[in-house]
Formats: structure tokens, C-alpha cells, sequence
């Protein structure tokens, strides 16, 4: 039988698809307009910002690869944020089975002071952080980095896995503890495979942090050898001239890998995000 639409349903479904195509233009249209911007001459970018490229300038990422060393910066990146993930990652694996898992006194406290850091902004901690690094001697390298990015995603990392971990059964932990399993063998063959997706989307929100960050990048490192890509950017500015046109080239190659992997990992993502409304 064919559905007959009312007027009220026939608008708002016209309101809803003008929304919907509004936020996505909103999303993409920047974008877009960088990604054509890197193709254009500086002279076209200043005579005509909006305007398309006479000729599609490809040679303006070279000269960001080689002007601002990018090779390398791209690979100290690459270091920094795979490590800080995989150091992350392990803290949190751990941190958070003992809170969603085990009962002890105080518990409920630890939880809160670590995910209390979530609404402390990451600027308030510069000081602290650039004493600590400094006074370590871990000042301009990109192990500083590492601990760094790190620590500042531990308190969202464990506030996602903890309500991932919490929904999981506990029967299914019940049935291996009366099979003969100890506590390491919970935490590694029943919880932590259980856990995949909640780990996964605190380590992409952990790897896009740590790939885009530039305050402390900034301040915690002085030379090319442990500066980021981040950091890279400025090379295409000086006192007296800007380049950029290979400037918004280099922008593009930083932002293709956050792409990539979020829609490798989105699926994961989202159900991650999600899974802390299921209760177990």
C-alpha cells in the first residue's frame, strides 16, 4: 500500500533535509576551499580567494615537502603520536578494568580525579608541565611529547573505556573466574578483547590530539629534530612574506591521516561513544 504524506509531513521532511545539507556544507565547504586554495597561485589567492585555479598547482606540494622539511617533521609526528597511543592505550586498559571491575573503598573517588581532568583546560597546564620537563631534562624531545600527550588524554580515555568495561556482563567474568581464571587472565582474555571498540575510539581521539596538537609542541621543543608538523606550518610565514599557497598544501598533507583514520574507524568509534548508555 502506498504512503500517503500529509503537507505537515511533506515540510518538515523539506526542513530536515535543509538542515542536514546545511551542517554538511557548513563541515565541508572549508575544507573544499583549502583544498582548491592549494592549488591556486598566491597572486590568485590575492586577487580572487573564491575563485578556481587558472591551472591546478601540484607543484606547490613539493616546495611545502621541501621548504619547511616536512619529511621529517612528518615523521617525528608519526613517532609521537603512535607511541603516545600505544603508552595511552596500555594505562588506560589498566586503569580502567580495576575501576569498572573490582570493589574497593575509594574507588568512586580515584574515578572522579581522574576524569575531573577532562574540564580542566590543557593551557592551565603549560607551566606545570614545562617545569616538570625541563627540571627532567627531557626538555626538546619527543619522548617529552609522548609523556606529555599522554597524560593529557588519560582522564577522557579512562571516562570512555571505564562505561565501555561496565557494560560487559559480569557473568561472562563470573563463568571464567569458576573455570579457574586469575585476575591477569580476566583482564587479558575475557575484559580486554571485550573492550576492542571502547580502546579504539579513545585511541583515535588520543592519536588525532597528539597528530594536531601545537601549543605544547611549541613550548616543550626548539629544534627541527623533535618539532612536529604541527610546527612545520610556521616555516611558510616570515616578517615580511607568506607563502600560501604552499602553505594550505602543507595543511592538507597534515590533515590526511587524521581523515583516513577516522573513516577506516568510525564504525568503532561511534560504538564506542555509545556503548556507555548500555548497561550490563
Amino acid at each position: 500500500m502506498k504512503h500517503t504524506y500529509t503537507p505537515a509531513q511533506i515540510i518538515a521532511n523539506f526542513l530536515k533535509w535543509i538542515l542536514l545539507l546545511s551542517l554538511l556544507a557548513v563541515a565541508l565547504l572549508p575544507l573544499l576551499w583549502l583544498l582548491v586554495s592549494s592549488l591556486r597561485t598566491n597572486l590568485e589567492l590575492q586577487t580572487n580567494p573564491f575563485g578556481w585555479p587558472e591551472k591546478m598547482q601540484w607543484v606547490n606540494y613539493t616546495k611545502a615537502l621541501a621548504m619547511a622539511s616536512l619529511p621529517r617533521l612528518l615523521l617525528n609526528s608519526a613517532v609521537v603520536a603512535a607511541s603516545s597511543v600505544i603508552l595511552n592505550s596500555a594505562v588506560t586498559a589498566m586503569a580502567s578494568f580495576i575501576l569498572a571491575r573490582e570493589r574497593f573503598r575509594g574507588r568512586d573517588v580515584l574515578y572522579t580525579l581522574f576524569t575531573a581532568g577532562v574540564l580542566v583546560p590543557v593551557i592551565s597546564f603549560m607551566v606545570p608541565y614545562f617545569s616538570l620537563i625541563t627540571k627532567s631534562g627531557l626538555y626538546n624531545t619527543l619522548l617529552a611529547l609522548v609523556l606529555v600527550y599522554t597524560a593529557v588524554n588519560i582522564p577522557v580515555s579512562i571516562f570512555l573505556v571505564t562505561a565501555f568495561m561496565k557494560s560487559i556482563p559480569r557473568e561472562l567474568e563470573e563463568a571464567s573466574v569458576i573455570d579457574g581464571c586469575g585476575f591477569f587472565k580476566r583482564f587479558s582474555v575475557i575484559i580486554l578483547p571485550l573492550s576492542r571498540s571502547g580502546l579504539v575510539t579513545a585511541a583515535t581521539f588520543c592519536f588525532i590530539y597528539s597528530w594536531n596538537e601545537f601549543l605544547m609542541a611549541m613550548l616543550l621543543t626548539s629544534s627541527i629534530e623533535s618539532r612536529t608538523i604541527q610546527l612545520g606550518i610556521k616555516f611558510f610565514t616570515s616578517q615580511f612574506i607568506t607563502d600560501y599557497a604552499s602553505m594550505y598544501a602543507a595543511v592538507i598533507i597534515t590533515i590526511i591521516p587524521s581523515i583516513i583514520g577516522y573513516v577506516f574507524l568510525h564504525d568503532k568509534i561511534i560504538g564506542g561513544l555509545t556503548a556507555g548508555g548500555v548497561k550490563g
